[in-house]
């Protein structure tokens, strides 16, 4: 395998940027390494604490030193679907460490919060701020310094990238990422966006649109769309962090339970005491962020990743820029059609090949780095196979030789389209991001005046007041980081899209996020400067004409110079914030830096 010239520059280019950043940060990790085995330091006190709540057996096995350990960081909670099936799983790790001759203890608890019960609601302007503190959460749990490597169990969208950030902290350990899977799939998703566009319009009612979304939100296991939370387990199977072929296999099966006692297998095998040492800080180099990033483009995955591998990226030294992004976007083919980029979902994506296919097809293109190291201590090939049961056990076999739903996924010799669809746009408004591979070709350039908004309310009021019937670019400023914690914005996407479908030109833009379900409605997002930074789109008034262009990549105010950059910026108080625990959260937004550069305070 050759790597494409151009993924081999985008990775040169991050490695001088961060060279010096990542050598403080593995000196760090090196000297956190030299201190172990970690238990050894620990006072008779400190550790008779550590084991007091274990078993006999387990408190006999940790007073020795030679036995490793393993610390379970678990975002368990039973009103997240996808967090359900992860309360069998300690009782599940413990046994299967016992029977390995090791340990597991449950390190901490993480919080877990759902998007999709907060999308609109106060709560969700906690949200990205939720990622920081389930890193600090994660240092808390593994700050007992009793463990030999940890298991991270988490799925939803800040829960991911959180856990990641925490353990990149303590980088001297190994670290596997163990899924639960997705529910089964229900309401189609195509019928869902209907229903949900007929609500918008006022055509059907509350009790019709909660039958419908209750089909389609209805069990156990991840939401089967292609947000963030899927994007997460497609990043995490990429980046070499879970099992090869774990992410999409159902909760509460058999092969689901084996792939969890095979994970606590390759944890201990990856420690000090195993065969290959095989710590997160060594798998986690650039070359694996550029993996990822690949993976996002070829699948149409979330567009929050701009935010969220940066700020995962940096907590390893790493310096990633939306540049990246756009170049590595440009060389990678759009091979997978999963919603809102199509009408299947992660199922029928798993179905149809799934990560192993996907994995085969960019490797044969020369799309991934090979030379990289995984939990399964070795390169990328081993992630073109497939997990099965042979009695109680995980064995991997070699997966389909070819899709088996070109519909859905497809070789990388007969893309979707020839780039990833997710692009920077630059102009006299700042930068932004706009994910096009789910938006119809027709609509990548629109210019029209602009509705300005400053909250989510208000525009729904205009759109049912019949004030937005007609070509607009909608803005929505003060929803950055600094201003309110940046929400997503999904709400509105039903309103937009039925916008749209009566046929005008219709686009956002804000210094918001869109869920990982960004649509078939252009959105220039994540706009840098924000609003309450000073930034252009706060001089933005009604009737401005904006030219949003993904062909070109910009975006901009079509006024003068002059009158524009004479204007007043406008200002909206944004302290105190009171009312579900936004107050809690002051000092996040006072300290957190831009969406381009991860919206995080660390």
């Amino acid at each position: 395998m050759t790597l494409d010239a151009r993924i081999a520059d985008v990775t040169d280019a991050i490695v001088t940027r961060s060279r010096d950043s990542r050598a403080r940060y593995l000196d760090g990790v090196a000297e956190q390494a030299a201190a172990g085995p970690y238990r050894a330091a620990l006072s008779c006190g400190n550790l008779a604490h550590g084991f007091a709540g274990c078993g006999a057996t387990d408190k006999e096995a940790l007073k020795g030193q030679a036995v490793p350990n393993i610390g379970v960081v678990t975002a368990y909670n039973d009103m997240l679907s996808a967090h359900q099936p992860y309360e069998r799983f300690p009782e599940l790790i413990r046994a299967t460490a016992r029977r390995a001759g090791a340990v597991a203890q449950v390190a901490g608890g993480v919080p877990a919060m759902c998007d999709g019960v907060t999308q609109g609601r106060l709560g969700m302007e906690l949200s990205l701020f939720s990622r920081d503190v389930i890193a600090m959460s994660t240092a808390v749990a593994l700050s007992h310094d009793m463990f030999d490597a940890a298991l991270y169990l988490g799925i939803c969208d800040k829960i991911v990238p959180g856990l990641v950030i925490g353990a990149l902290a303590f980088g001297h350990l190994p670290a596997v990422f163990v899924p639960s899977g997705p529910m089964p799939s229900g309401m189609s998703n195509d019928e869902k966006g209907r229903i949900r566009g007929l609500y918008a319009e006022r055509k059907i009612g509350r009790a019709e649109l909660l039958e419908a979304e209750s089909a389609s939100y209805h069990s156990p296991g991840t939401c089967t769309f292609y947000g963030t939370a899927n994007s997460n387990q497609m990043l995490m199977e990429i980046m070499g962090l879970h099992l090869p072929g774990a992410s999409f296999v159902p909760p509460n099966t058999p092969l689901r339970d084996a792939l969890t006692r095979a994970a606590v297998t390759q944890a201990l095998a990856i420690t000090r005491s195993g065969n290959g040492y095989a710590p997160i800080s060594q798998i986690l180099d650039e070359k694996a962020f550029v993996n990822g990033i690949v993976g996002l483009n070829a699948t149409g995955g979330s567009t929050n990743h701009a935010i969220h591998l940066v700020a995962m990226a940096k907590a390893a030294g790493i310096q990633l820029t939306w540049d990246d992004f756009d170049r590595l976007s440009a060389a990678t083919p759009l091979l997978c059609r999963i919603y809102p980029n199509g009408s299947a979902d992660v199922n029928h994506f798993h179905a149809a090949g799934g990560m192993g296919y996907l994995i085969r097809e960019l490797r044969g293109a020369g799309l991934l780095h090979d030379d990289v190291l995984t939990v399964m201590g070795s390169g990328l090939a081993d992630y073109e196979k497939e997990p099965a049961l042979v009695g109680d056990e995980v064995v991997w076999t070699d997966g389909a030789p070819t899709s088996g739903d070109a519909t859905v996924l497809r070789p990388a010799s007969e893309p979707f389209q020839a780039d990833g669809g997710l692009r920077v746009l630059t102009g006299n408004l700042g930068r932004s991001v706009i994910k096009v591979s789910a938006v119809d070709r027709d609509r990548w350039v629109v210019e029209a005046p602009a509705r300005v908004f400053t909250s989510q309310d208000d525009l729904e009021a205009a759109f049912r007041a019949g004030e937005l019937d007609r070509d607009v670019v909608v803005v929505v400023r003060f929803q950055g980081p600094k201003a309110n914690g940046m929400p997503e914005l999904h709400r509105l996407t039903p309103s937009l899209a039925v916008l749209q479908k009566r046929g005008h030109k219709v686009a956002l833009v804000t210094d918001g996020r869109m869920s990982g379900a960004s649509g078939k409605v252009p959105a220039a997002i994540h706009v840098t400067p924000e609003a309450a930074h000073g930034g252009p789109i706060a001089r933005l008034r009604d009737g401005d004409v904006v030219r949003l262009d993904a062909e070109a990549g910009t975006l901009a105010v079509l006024t003068p110079a002059e009158e524009f950059d004479a204007r007043e910026a406008e200002t909206r108080a944004t302290e105190p914030q009171f009312g579900m625990g936004r107050n809690l959260f002051a000092a996040f937004r006072a300290r957190v830096d831009s969406a381009e550069q991860g919206a995080t305070p660390f």
